[in-house]
């Protein structure tokens, strides 16, 4: 009776273990994608498998390619320690000592609590292995020598775990914590110094990430996010479409698909509560775009011609747009000009739970100077008539990342 008794006790012990393990796992993949992981470790080819890495992620010194993450155990990180992962996430440090470059965002991830590294681990741990050896970056000396990391990292690195602020909300906490931490907007959306570092006088105020504008998040309310709602907001991280303010593209559109259109409800709240309650920063010469402002009566044959052909049977001659093609007035003429012509140039391709954004990329199509041309007409047309471009900033947006 005693070892049979014992059996039991054994057996419960153990499915209580397995079951603890399994929402470790579920965790982490909520973590990874709240991170982002994939849409960096993942190839723009449509036969790379995820988290396999040998993306390019474009920096002003040159290329860094994000590495495998599966877990084969030779090219990935499936012989990696916990301790190893740990180090790497939140001191930019890897397996053998080598000093990892802040393309990689560990100067967000060092705010990571250990039970969330854990979690993510479990998962990564979980994704099938692939043999991907991660190319040589391609960096311009002396950019090229790791060793310079530590003194990168005296200037510019402040190792530390994220502490909730007990004058705050709970709400307001988790927020920063996504927002600073996990998520690592700031990354992207802060502008750098000459060295790469985050200028903190001018946090999430927007920046340039590989040719694309990357916009300002912060409460102003011309230049940031201070005229949307808060469901305006919840909608546009969850879909990837606010029409009348924005729709995702590039990058931002990886983030909607590959993570914060899964992230709950209570969480995207939390960020837009954080994001709310950062300082406001202005920018220079900023103005709301009005549809009302429209030039119709433009003389420019070209553009009007390029516009015909290539626009107007999906977002109609005025650019009022028809669903599920949005307007371009406010949504797509305000763009930044080089936002305009990366799209232009690449095509839309977002999917989310709510639909599948698809626009052609006009890349071959269209010469650099045709780019410049239809561009200008856009914003022109509906937008900003500020935000011209010419062909040589096409051709360098045109090698950008690729």
């Amino acid at each position: 009776m005693k070892a049979r008794l014992a059996c039991l006790i054994v057996l419960l012990a153990c499915a209580s273990g397995a079951a603890q393990a399994q929402t470790r796992v579920q965790q982490g993949e909520y973590l990874v994608r709240a991170g982002g992981c994939m849409s960096c470790h993942t190839a723009r080819s449509e036969s790379a498998r995820p988290f396999a890495g040998g993306r390019p992620i474009p920096t002003p010194f040159g290329d860094v390619f994000a590495p495998n993450i599966t877990s084969d155990r030779e090219t990935g990180i499936g012989a990696w320690t916990d301790a190893q992962f740990i180090r790497a996430m939140r001191e930019g440090i890897g397996r053998n000592g080598e000093r990892l470059y802040p393309a990689f965002p560990y100067t967000s991830y060092t705010l990571l609590s250990d039970a969330d590294l854990l979690a993510m681990r479990a998962y990564l741990a979980t994704v099938p292995p692939v043999r991907s050896a991660t190319p040589r970056n391609t960096l311009a000396f002396p950019f090229d020598q790791r060793w310079l990391m530590a003194l990168w990292n005296l200037l510019e690195f402040s190792p530390r775990r994220f502490v909730p602020d007990p004058s705050k909300s709970a709400e307001w906490n988790r927020g920063a914590y996504l927002v600073e931490g996990l998520g690592h907007c700031g990354e992207c959306h802060t502008p750098r110094n000459g060295i790469g570092g985050l200028m903190g006088s001018k946090r999430l105020a927007g920046a340039t990430v590989a040719g694309w504008q990357a916009g300002n998040l912060t409460p102003d309310r011309v230049a940031g996010i201070g005229a949307w709602r808060d469901d305006e907001l919840l909608r546009f991280l969850s879909t990837g479409a606010a029409p009348g303010r924005a729709h995702a593209l590039g990058p931002m559109a990886e983030v909607v698909a590959t993570g914060t259109q899964h992230l709950t409800p209570a969480d995207l709240r939390s960020m837009i509560v954080y994001l709310r309650a950062v300082p406001p920063v202005a920018a220079k010469d900023a103005r709301v775009s009005d549809p009302a402002r429209a030039d119709t009566t433009s003389i420019d044959s070209e553009g009007a011609r390029l516009y015909a052909a290539a626009c107007a049977s999906c977002h109609g001659a005025t650019g009022e747009g028809s669903k599920p093609f949005p307007p371009l007035a406010r949504d797509g003429g305000a763009a930044a000009a080089s936002n305009l012509v990366l799209v232009i140039l690449r095509g839309v391709n977002r999917k989310t739970r709510d639909a599948h954004a698809l626009m052609p990329a006009f890349d071959a199509q269209f010469t650099d100077e045709q780019i410049a041309v239809l561009s200008n007409f856009v914003t022109r047309q509906f937008g900003d008539p500020r935000a011209s471009i010419d062909a040589k900033a096409v051709a360098r947006l045109r090698v950008i990342g690729q």
